[in-house]
């Protein structure tokens, strides 16, 4: 089975961490990029990938490329491609295409250009609503032709159905905990847990759950698959473990969907969630480990003015209680970050997400 480049997305700003996470993961020749990570593989490792991989919002795979300086000379070259042995002719596909500095500069002709010639070779339909996608992208004259392997976004675990306000993405929440050094082996407390995302992904990432295991892809929908060996890859068995994940919130109707959704997940066992203030936060009876928090920011929610009571309030509670635990802080404002009076606050690079920027702010207490 022949290599080809494979492309794993993240947030920009966060791709050392992604980096990380495919070595652990057995990529040794991973490297950061713009915009995320590039290995090699094969279309088994296209597979583990999505599954496996907890910070990479999407895999691309790189199908190949080629010099077009005029269209009649994309069309030709569009057509030498085997796209039987990537697309099936029964499952629909579309494209989506990005010009930059090129001669060729109508995005929408490149699109029209390789839609056409697909359907004359294979007679797979074109629909706007497909999940398979090709992406193309030309460039200085080349043409980068890569696949969307994902489909839906992989923060879409399959598993939380109920989300609240402003919430945090699993692939997100993933990089961030690794950035704190976080590697399932320690215990996880969130006082503003929301919908449950930073204590059920620590339960999942030590009980060595795939992330992807309960949903579907679009490589799924591609010649050649095989579902004997994906099969075996998404039912791996959870190891044992005796560590306990913890999640509160003022809000009942949080503590709620974050029962509901560890239970989705299979991992409501380790998990424990409860209605509490953050006055009224108490250290839990286990070793030290990582409070993670994604607290209000201001600007979507609430007045700023009113929120520095209470992210001092939480870096009393903090230091007062929880003498050698880690602390990550995601917020947007750092004079916010800093009304907590946590000793020797790091920050991280801006991040996106959700159309703000924010920064991961640590403390070891």
């Amino acid at each position: 089975m022949t290599d080809f480049a494979l492309f794993a997305a993240c947030p920009p700003g966060l791709e050392d961490i992604l980096c990380a996470e495919a070595h652990d993961l057995g990529w040794d020749d991973a490297q950061v990029v713009a915009g995320g990570v590039e290995f090699q593989g094969n279309w088994q490792d296209v597979a583990r990938a999505n599954v496996m991989m907890r910070g990479a919002t999407r895999i691309l795979a790189r199908l190949g490329s080629f010099r077009a300086f005029h269209l009649a000379q994309l069309d030709k070259r569009a057509r030498k491609f085997d796209w039987a042995g990537i697309l099936r002719p029964d499952v629909p596909f579309k494209v989506e295409a990005v010009c930059k500095r090129s001669k060729i500069y109508h995005a929408g002709a490149v699109k029209q250009r390789f839609e056409r010639a697909i359907h004359d070779l294979i007679g797979a339909p074109v629909s706007a609503e497909a999940e398979v996608v090709l992406k193309v992208r030309l460039q200085d004259d080349l043409v980068t032709i890569s696949i969307d392997t994902s489909g839906e976004s992989l923060h879409k675990r399959g598993h939380k159905e109920a989300v609240g306000k402003a919430p945090m993405r699993e692939t997100l929440a993933a990089l961030f905990m690794r950035a704190c050094g976080y590697d399932g082996r320690q215990p996880l407390l969130d006082p503003m847990c929301g919908s449950g995302t930073f204590p059920i992904e620590a339960a999942e990432w030590a009980l060595g759950l795939a992330p992807g295991r309960a949903r579907s892809f679009a490589f799924e929908q591609l010649a050649g698959f095989e579902a004997e060996g994906f099969d075996d890859l998404r039912s791996q068995t959870a190891r044992a473990t005796d560590l306990r994940f913890f999640g509160s919130d003022r809000n009942a109707g949080a503590i709620e969907m974050a029962r509901a959704n560890a239970k989705r997940a299979g991992v409501d066992a380790q998990c424990s969630f409860q209605q509490r203030a953050i006055s009224d936060l108490e250290r839990p009876d286990t070793a030290p480990g990582l409070v993670m928090i994604n607290p209000p920011y201001g600007a979507r929610i609430g007045n700023k003015k009113l929120l520095y009571g209470l992210y001092g309030a939480m870096g009393q509670q903090l230091k007062t209680h929880f003498a050698g635990w880690k602390v990550g802080i995601v917020t947007t404002d750092t004079s916010l970050a800093r009304a907590t009076g946590l000793p020797k606050l790091t920050n991280g690079a801006p991040i996106p997400h959700g159309g703000l920027k924010v920064r991961l702010f640590q403390s070891q207490l």
